[in-house]
């Protein structure tokens, strides 16, 4: 243990994030519930401690890139599975409001221990789709910053991604290899949900390519979408 947390600072300080004890042992028991519950529930692939401090814990944080994390900002996690990026942002982050979604109940139920074993506070896990709950007044364009890992076509993510979103706020969506393709045939769905791209900001993590697609929400998103559940990934607005 004492080896994996002087590694764990060691890459956390050489990319400029300065951790009390407190915030590395909320990280390293996130990563022991983590390897715990894969081994009775598919959370991710990744399991060596040395890869989920670079691929998850790092690749979450480097948000901090494109986004002031110092301000007070209301997040909606879309589809964050294993809780990433939303329960590393909020280890490093506490003020920050996070809402961690997800449509599988056994990932939610997972995250909801985490958090009360972590004691974070200012951070909800529900089980829900993006198809219906884009719909309810009390989640439709409320939030400043949507944000998601999830693996799925850039126009499907904006279709469920934007209609979170106030006007002013922001769509960041992590990405891996090459995208412009990807970027290009999402044009149609940026500009019928609302949307307007601000930025591609790539940068290299454990030898792998990434970027963040960085989405402005300039308009409100007309209330016919998100079309109906599984729509957005069947037939993308491309």
């Amino acid at each position: 243990m004492a080896d994996n947390f002087a590694y764990m600072t060691e890459q956390f300080e050489s990319f400029g994030f300065a951790f009390s004890e407190l915030q590395k042992r909320q990280f390293y028991t996130f990563y022991t519930m983590l390897i715990e519950k894969n081994r009775v529930m598919n959370l991710t692939a990744i399991t060596e401690f040395q890869e989920v401090v670079k691929k998850h814990f790092l690749d979450s944080l480097f948000l901090n890139r494109v986004v002031n994390l110092e301000k007070n900002l209301t997040i909606l996690d879309l589809g964050t599975g294993a809780g990433f990026p939303g329960i590393p942002l909020k280890i490093a982050y506490p003020h920050l409001s996070i809402t961690l979604m997800d449509s599988l109940n056994k990932k939610v139920n997972f995250l909801q221990e985490v958090i009360r074993e972590l004691e974070l506070s200012g951070v909800d896990a529900i089980h829900a789709r993006a198809e219906e709950l884009a719909h309810r007044k009390d989640y439709r364009e409320q939030y400043d910053l949507c944000i998601s890992r999830a693996v799925a076509n850039l126009s499907t993510l904006e279709e469920y991604c934007l209609p979170f979103i106030h006007i002013g706020g922001t769509f960041v969506s992590y990405k891996s290899g090459e995208i412009k393709e990807e970027i290009q045939e999402s044009k149609k769905a940026c500009y019928l949900l609302g949307g307007k791209l601000n930025q591609i900001y790539p940068f290299d993590l454990a030898e792998h390519r990434r970027s963040f697609v960085i989405i402005d929400k300039v308009r409100n998103t007309p209330k016919k979408y998100p079309r109906k559940a599984g729509t957005p990934s069947k037939m993308p607005l491309v």
